[in-house]
């Protein structure tokens, strides 16, 4: 059931990717530090690092990558029906904090 409201959502986001991107750019992040609240999802799944603990968290993101790309791990969040929620978020950025 979340995956499919995860799959709803992430259409629906997709719509709205370009829109969220206007108006809310995200900040610079330091240099090679990555953040679920400033890193677009498309800079992510660059590093293998990143990727790999991304879609441990979260495996059915991997189909949505080309419609999300230019999204923050935050802005998918609130329109993920809590597939994404807070705990994963903090847990995914000790993740992204572990990276070199």
């Amino acid at each position: 059931m979340k995956t499919l409201a995860l799959v709803a959502a992430l259409a629906v986001a997709s719509m709205a990717a370009p829109a969220l991107a206007q108006t809310a750019p995200a900040a610079a992040p330091a240099a090679g530090a990555m953040s679920v609240e400033t890193t677009p999802i498309g800079d992510l799944i660059k590093n293998e690092a990143a990727k790999a603990a991304l879609e441990k968290a979260l495996p059915e993101i991997t189909q949505f990558y080309d419609q999300i790309a230019t999204m923050t791990l935050a802005q998918v969040a609130p329109m993920s029906q809590g597939a994404l929620d807070d705990a994963k978020l903090k847990a995914l950025q000790v993740e992204f904090d572990k990276i070199k």
